[in-house]
């Protein structure tokens, strides 16, 4: 079974809800949201992906964990990503993409205060952290 293959079965699954939080790893994450990119708009593909992570991580007895600044943050960059990035696998995408599998990387943008905040989980919050 290709990476695809996994992640479209994968997606079946999520947005049905019946996918098993435990095991659910933070690429997987990647794989679905790239997957939902793929088949749906933007503003489609966060309300689907969002809603279905809040009703999984629910299900899961984690209602806590899930956070909408860093839902939307995180398929924001997915999106301008895929889009500038052209890639013929999820391997390749993520090869060509290191930094996304960080846990750490919503901390280039925002100050872990902002980003833990009850605020943070129920709406989107825009970056606190500036580069020049």
């Amino acid at each position: 079974m290709t990476l695809t293959e996994k992640y479209g079965e994968m997606t079946e699954r999520f947005e049905a809800r019946s996918l098993d939080a435990r095991g659910f790893s933070h690429v997987d994450h990647i794989g679905v949201a790239c997957q939902m990119l793929q088949r749906y708009e933007f503003l489609e593909a966060a309300f689907r992906f969002g809603s279905a992570l809040r009703a999984i991580a629910a299900k899961a007895g984690a209602a806590d964990k899930f956070n909408a600044t860093v839902t939307l943050a995180f398929l924001s960059l997915l999106s301008e990503r895929m889009a500038a990035m052209p890639h013929e696998s999820f391997d390749e995408f993520l090869e060509k993409n290191p930094d996304l599998t960080s846990r750490s990387l919503m901390e280039t943008w925002y100050s872990p205060d902002r980003l833990g905040s009850d605020r943070a989980r129920k709406s989107f919050l825009m970056p606190d952290k500036f580069s020049s």
